[in-house]
């Protein structure tokens, strides 16, 4: 299926490994030119060699507004020109119920996945609005809908963005914009390693990263262009999320 991709511009960020690192994959297959960012030099560079293509590789930490309004800034400049497609992509917050978590961690996961999206949208709306053709496409999580309760910072920021990315897609229908979400289950990642065990993670069924990032970049498609405000659960069906 021809996707009507070929020579956008993409950024994705938080995409050195696991769900990130699949969306810049299926991008890049398509011939969109991908800038992708971390904070650690010699996994950006492994991560860009494994994708191949026309990627950017940029240092940077989006877990804060300045490093994400960074990140999409660089974006821009390395790839000579306004970002056609936002992947917005955040690491999870540390394990943790309400009885061993303070008031900061919560702050700081607001921060993260809240107040970084929406800067990151703030810094390409105006562009993609006035060239009539723009994608946003937030990676979240199951939690938003089921949260588990020994990772409670999973849902909260992520919530919060959820219903802004729903308002935002309201504002920008029929402009050429779209606004998706998507909510990834259990997949095949580091983040899954760090939080299960070998035995718990032989008991959930996984996910790809790689099909994952192909669900993304469907969305990003001229296909999926009256696909605006939905909100896309990638879980297998089942109820158990990734924090």
């Amino acid at each position: 299926m021809e996707l009507g991709l070929a020579g956008r511009r993409a950024a994705v960020s938080a995409s050195t490994s696991g769900l990130g690192l699949g969306v810049a994959r299926a991008l890049a297959h398509e011939d969109v030119s991908v800038a992708i960012c971390g904070r650690d030099q010699s996994r950006l560079s492994a991560a860009a060699e494994s994708i191949g293509g026309a990627v950017h590789p940029l240092v940077a930490d989006v877990s804060d507004t300045d490093g994400a309004v960074g990140f999409v800034r660089d974006a821009a400049t390395s790839l000579s020109g306004p970002i056609d497609i936002l992947v917005t992509n955040t690491g999870g917050p540390p394990a943790g119920s309400f009885f061993d978590t303070d008031l900061e961690a919560y702050r700081s996961t607001v921060e993260q996945h809240f107040m970084a999206v929406v800067a990151m949208c703030q810094a390409v709306i105006p562009d993609m609005v006035e060239q009539g053709w723009g994608r946003i496409v937030a990676v979240t999580s199951m939690t938003v809908r089921e949260p588990l309760p020994d990772v409670v910072l999973s849902s909260p920021g992520r919530a919060a963005a959820t219903a802004f990315l729903k308002s935002l897609s309201l504002q920008v229908a029929g402009t050429g914009v779209t606004v998706n979400t998507v909510q990834p289950g259990a997949h095949s990642t580091p983040r899954l390693a760090q939080l299960y065990s070998d035995e718990q993670q032989a008991d959930l069924r996984q996910g790809d990263p790689d099909k994952f990032g192909r669900i993304v970049t469907f969305l990003c498609s001229d296909h999926a262009e009256f696909v605006n405000g939905a909100n896309v659960a990638v879980d297998g069906g089942r109820s158990a999320a990734l924090p």
